[in-house]
């Protein structure tokens, strides 16, 4: 199955809603007027893109309509396509590796996100483009996550750097670079606790986590990425805000979209958010990762069955 198929069937509970919605208030031969506008967004509305989101992308037609650039109603399908797609640029997407040594990304998340699996989708994923990766079970808080992570080390083929449950997560860190450099890894992924931004004990840990890698590799983290459930839709928008603010994140993995009625939250991160999604995952099994295309993911979002 391609890259687009799986895209598609991933955002099949959105793209229904959108097709019920979005999709059934686009008449073929119909000229735009304002009660147009007004369904199109009620309709933008239920596939969780966000009233914020929703009003731009209400405005930018409405901008196209009264220029001429538009004037039917079916021909807003391709239109907004397009101006969504350019909402990412290309170099936002792509992991910021090392110049030299190995790449370190930081992984975060609330727990129930979907964290851990989403770092063993990503090392399956860059083992499968040639790359060395190592694991470092930085998740010392939460009981069974460092088992869960061997687990995973295993089905996935790759090493693991841990301590006992309860174990100093910086400690963790620290042996984990030491490893990465010693065996010439290429990617070293740090899966750290769970956490809210409220608890300021986590937030401590996770800032000597980064201190930690910054003194054993020059230039790391080099990424940090959140990870989000995409079911929990704006929700995820506000988990995302108030991590950049502590975490520095430089991009996102959205996970569960495959579950998720409420796809259309993917252009609500970019549109509110200076934050890239990077990747997203679509199932349980490690390969259903993909690096995130804003031409495959639109195309399939709005795709007719």
């Amino acid at each position: 199955m391609g890259i687009f198929d799986r895209i598609k069937k991933g955002l099949t509970k959105t793209r229904e809603r959108i097709a019920t919605g979005v999709r059934s208030v686009l008449r073929i031969g119909q000229r735009i007027d304002q009660g147009t506008l007004d369904r199109l967004e009620d309709a933008m509305l239920a596939a969780d893109f966000g009233p914020v989101t929703a009003s731009k992308l209400i405005d930018l037609v409405r901008g196209g309509w009264k220029r001429g650039e538009i004037s039917e109603e079916q021909e807003i399908w391709d239109y907004l396509k397009s101006h969504i797609v350019a909402m990412w640029p290309e170099s936002d997407r792509c992991i910021r590796w090392a110049e030299s040594g190995p790449t370190v990304v930081l992984v975060m998340g609330i727990n129930g996100s979907g964290k851990t699996t989403s770092v063993a989708k990503l090392a399956a994923y860059l083992t499968g483009q040639g790359r060395k990766v190592i694991l470092g079970a930085c998740d010392t808080f939460r009981a069974a996550a460092v088992e869960q992570l061997t687990i995973w080390s295993d089905r996935v083929g790759v090493q693991i750097v841990k301590h006992a449950q309860g174990a100093d997560p910086g400690a963790v860190a620290y042996d984990a670079c030491e490893a990465a450099v010693a065996r010439s890894a290429d990617v070293l992924l740090l899966d750290t606790a769970g956490r809210l931004h409220t608890q300021d004990h986590l937030m401590r840990e996770l800032g000597k986590i980064r201190k930690v890698v910054e003194r054993k590799i020059p230039g790391a983290p080099h990424e940090v990425l959140i990870v989000l459930d995409a079911t929990i839709g704006q929700n995820a928008v506000q988990q995302a805000k108030m991590f950049s603010e502590q975490a520095q994140v430089t991009g996102i993995f959205l996970a569960k979209l495959d579950g998720s009625a409420k796809g259309g939250i993917v252009v609500g991160i970019r549109d509110m958010l200076d934050i890239p999604v990077k990747f997203v995952g679509l199932g349980e099994t490690p390969g259903d990762i993909e690096p995130f295309d804003p031409a495959v993911f639109v195309e399939a979002l709005f795709a007719a069955d």
